[in-house]
């Protein structure tokens, strides 16, 4: 295992190099900048010591760009953790129903609708639900993160956080302010990577179905319930943890357009007004941020995976 994640360590520096490149030339794309008069190593090497202290520059306003990453960055992490976590706890049942039901009804009409699902364009189902819930029947806010009337103390940026640990009296009314605001985004960003949760989840558990202990254990008059706990998805789980965290990154994509309808203060509607106003910098530290993130998380997601299936080692190394 040791170094399985030493060249998954190795892995992620090479890579995240070469992002570096990415976010170098972003900053050369603007005539005026000086690393666009710079020789393009000279310069890299450079932002690359710049990187290493956690300097992204300053924006079009002379404001420091991390001050900015950090205002926004924990409010679209909170939201991509509520949409996964909701993901996960809608994904897993069903595509384990549809896997044990392969080739019947039940399975049809779930393989059917994730794929109507999927193809729904985010957009227009997050406008149908601010017309439906917000402006019909008024039970959600239709944008925002928090009522514009309350002040919530930012300690770790994270609103759901911060309210619990706030010690003001209106603290329920806050909590519940925050809830609110993010039912309507959640649904909206966790449509697609639930889709695809069933999708994998289905496939891993047909696959565990077809293995001899499951025929073993219905001989041995074991329950469905028990069968589905005590075998499938303790075998069909971990096959399927590394295809979760590459949702991340598509989860992430669909933020930019759910942050930017919602009105919610993340980092990607700050990337898109970054890109209205021609933000070289607050671009490259945007994408490095990101793609960082993405990284880092697929890496991990590989890592856990490994420890709890140990047949991805044995495979990675009969490859190599």
């Amino acid at each position: 295992m040791l170094v399985y994640t030493l060249r998954r360590i190795n892995l992620f520096i090479i890579t995240l190099l070469m992002l570096t490149l990415v976010g170098y030339s972003i900053l050369r794309l603007d005539p005026l900048s000086p690393w666009a008069i710079q020789d393009f190593f000279t310069g890299w090497f450079s932002y690359l010591s710049q990187l290493a202290q956690l300097n992204f520059g300053v924006n079009l306003y002379g404001d420091p760009v991390i001050d900015e990453i950090q205002s926004v960055f924990p409010a679209t992490l909170e939201l991509c953790f509520f949409a996964m976590i909701l993901s996960l706890l809608i994904g897993i049942p069903i595509g384990t129903i549809a896997g044990m039901r392969q080739g019947k009804i039940v399975d049809t009409f779930i393989s059917f609708t994730s794929m109507v699902g999927y193809s729904i364009p985010i957009f227009w189902i997050a406008l149908m639900l601010i017309m439906f819930f917000s402006l019909k029947l008024g039970y959600t806010p239709i944008s925002g993160r928090h009522g514009l009337l309350l002040e919530i103390p930012t300690i770790t940026g994270f609103a759901t956080i911060d309210t619990f640990l706030s010690d003001a009296p209106n603290r329920s009314q806050m909590m519940h302010s925050v809830a609110m605001h993010l039912i309507l985004p959640c649904l909206v960003l966790a449509l697609a990577p639930t889709t695809e949760v069933i999708r994998i989840m289905r496939s891993s558990v047909s696959e565990v179905r077809k293995q001899n202990y499951i025929r073993a254990a219905r001989i041995r008059g074991l329950s469905t319930f028990e069968i589905i706990f005590q075998h499938v998805l303790r075998n069909a789980i971990p096959p399927i943890i590394p295809k979760i965290g590459v949702q991340l990154s598509t989860m992430l994509t669909y933020a930019i357009i759910t942050e930017s309808i919602f009105n919610w203060p993340g980092i990607g509607r700050w990337l898109l007004d970054a890109l209205a106003n021609k933000d070289f910098v607050s671009i490259q530290a945007g994408v490095m941020t990101v793609a960082t993130l993405v990284l880092f998380v697929n890496i991990l997601s590989e890592l856990i995976g490994a420890m709890v299936n140990p047949l991805v080692r044995k495979q990675w190394y009969a490859v190599k």
